[in-house]
């Protein structure tokens, strides 16, 4: 009788001690989002006083080029963002928004890439093929995270065709 009521205490506390781990990792994805969040609304202001600031010295170009850099960033982390309030709500970690942060930040080193190219006076033979093959394996892993993307949204559109014809 008393391994029972032994065994019986241990699970209750057992039970008790995951309720408030289960409670500090949701503390913990709220805080995240939240920074997240305050991070993404500072680099936006920043961004835009810097672009404000800067485009009259150092021009147009260049300042609007690094203005969209950080646009970018701020879509990034938004999308991660929307990821934690998405799990919040459902308690499922989807892989897409993850993809999707792939490809806008493959796309962002792209266009810094192209930035940094064009604002170069002298470039070696070197420096040019280095630059092919960054941009050719950023375009590279675009292109499979939108097939991933693409893959993701057909197996549930297969699953959402299967469930409409066995209702």
């Amino acid at each position: 009788m008393a391994t029972a009521d032994s065994a019986a205490y241990r699970s209750e506390t057992m039970k008790r001690w995951c309720g408030y781990m289960e409670w500090l990792d949701r503390l913990g994805y709220i805080t995240a989002g939240f920074s997240l969040l305050l991070l993404g609304m500072l680099i936006f202001a920043h961004a835009w006083y810097s672009f404000a600031v800067k485009s009259s010295h150092i021009g147009l170009l260049p300042a609007g080029l690094r203005l969209l850099n950080d646009l970018l960033l701020v879509i990034i982390l938004l999308e991660l963002f929307r990821t934690v309030i998405r799990f919040l709500q459902t308690e499922v970690l989807s892989l897409e928004p993850y993809l999707a942060v792939g490809i806008i930040a493959c796309t962002r080193r792209v266009l810094t890439a192209g930035a940094e190219l064009s604002h170069q006076s002298n470039m070696t033979e070197t420096q040019f093929y280095q630059y092919l093959m960054d941009v050719g394996m950023n375009v590279a892993v675009i292109m499979v995270l939108t097939l991933g993307v693409f893959l993701i949204r057909t197996r549930q559109g297969d699953k959402t065709a299967a469930a409409g014809v066995s209702s």
